[in-house]
């Protein structure tokens, strides 16, 4: 299965350690359809849906456990929830998508690229 990471889990960030685990394999740059936000929490993004910009990130294909630790380090499905998304050029994966309860007083990240902030 495809994953689309975009903020702490992307090469050089401070969890990237769960995708540099030999059971995923780096598939390339990736970029969404303009329909989300990316604001900043701190630490780490978080990704909305119900805007118009495009978020910048990289795909990764995991491993069945792979994906299940990375649904705990998100906290999924309580904070982040895991969503299928389509990518510019159409190609649909699976991300984390964030509750629009947890963003209020976040910034917005106006280029939709983390690595920016």
């Amino acid at each position: 299965m495809k994953v689309f990471v975009y903020g702490s889990l992307m090469a050089g960030e401070s969890n990237h350690s769960f995708l540099s685990d030999g059971e995923s394999k780096y598939i390339g740059k990736g970029i969404t359809q303009r329909k989300y936000l990316l604001y900043d929490l701190g630490g780490f993004p978080g990704m909305v849906a119900g805007g118009n910009n495009a978020i910048l990130g990289e795909i990764y294909e995991v491993s069945a456990h792979t994906r299940c630790r990375l649904d705990r380090l998100e906290g999924h499905p309580q904070f982040y929830r895991r969503s299928l998304i389509k990518l510019h050029g159409g190609e649909t994966v699976e991300t984390y998508i964030l509750d629009k309860a947890y963003i209020r007083g976040c910034p917005v990240i106006r280029s939709g690229n983390w690595q920016d902030r």
